[in-house]
């Protein structure tokens, strides 16, 4: 079974006041650089098989951190940019102040019905989910059951990610919570996905490391019956 973690891009200058869609030329600032060295000290206690990224910077900055540390504990996993993890195409409401974005109509449409909800000029939230959800499946399958790897994107792309691991239609995606710097732990089965973590923004993650090749055996892709002892349990 395979192990995702889905890493959200650490703070940048427009995070929060701002959207900042596909913004070119936006880097990290000193709070995102050093939230995205946590996380990825953190998530230095697991071997990764691949840091796939989205292409902008605030992303492939944040990545190359995680692959940095990975690199200083001995391991040297694949590096790959996808261009199915890149920030929504907001279109029109790029760079504009949320403020001024929530007296827009279609705010309310993103908020209560996003699948109804394509920004001016950019994209529809159902072609951002569409898309990112494939990216994820498709390197999942390309790198097999036993892996762990780190998919590193953005807010309402993580969040449909995580919608669609939870069952979820893309209408109630807004009740999911994505902070940055934060990872949240998703792993496939051949039954169905399973949310371990979401929304984590400092907790030991060394628990989802495989155990050593002469105790590994088949994981079961069933649920556990009363809630089982923990996600991290062998």
């Amino acid at each position: 079974m395979s192990t995702l973690l889905l890493l959200r891009h650490g703070l940048t200058a427009m995070t929060g006041p701002v959207l900042a869609g596909r913004t070119p030329g936006l880097h990290l600032d000193e709070r995102g650089q050093a939230q995205a060295a946590a996380a990825a000290t953190r998530i230095a206690a697991l071997p990764l098989a691949a840091v796939v990224t989205s292409p902008l910077e605030r992303c492939t900055e944040t990545a190359a951190l995680v692959r940095e540390a990975q690199r200083s504990a001995g391991r040297d996993p694949a590096w790959e940019l996808d261009e199915r993890l890149v920030e929504c195409g907001y279109g029109d409401w790029t760079g504009r102040a949320i403020k001024e974005l929530a007296k827009d109509p279609i705010w309310k449409i993103v908020q209560t019905q996003p699948s109804a909800a394509r920004f001016p000029a950019g994209e529809a939230l159902t072609e951002m989910s569409a898309r990112a959800v494939a990216a994820i499946r498709d390197w999942d399958a390309r790198l097999g059951p036993d892996a762990i790897w780190v998919a590193c994107s953005h807010g309402d792309v993580i969040k449909a990610v995580l919608a669609d691991a939870l069952g979820l239609h893309l209408d109630q995606f807004q009740r999911i919570v994505v902070d940055p710097c934060s990872v949240s732990v998703v792993r496939y089965t051949e039954t169905r996905p399973y949310v371990l973590r979401a929304n984590d923004v400092g907790g030991e993650l060394s628990a989802f490391a495989p155990p050593a090749k002469k105790r590994r055996r088949r994981a079961s892709s069933d649920a556990t019956i009363g809630g089982g002892a923990g996600s991290g349990q062998v």
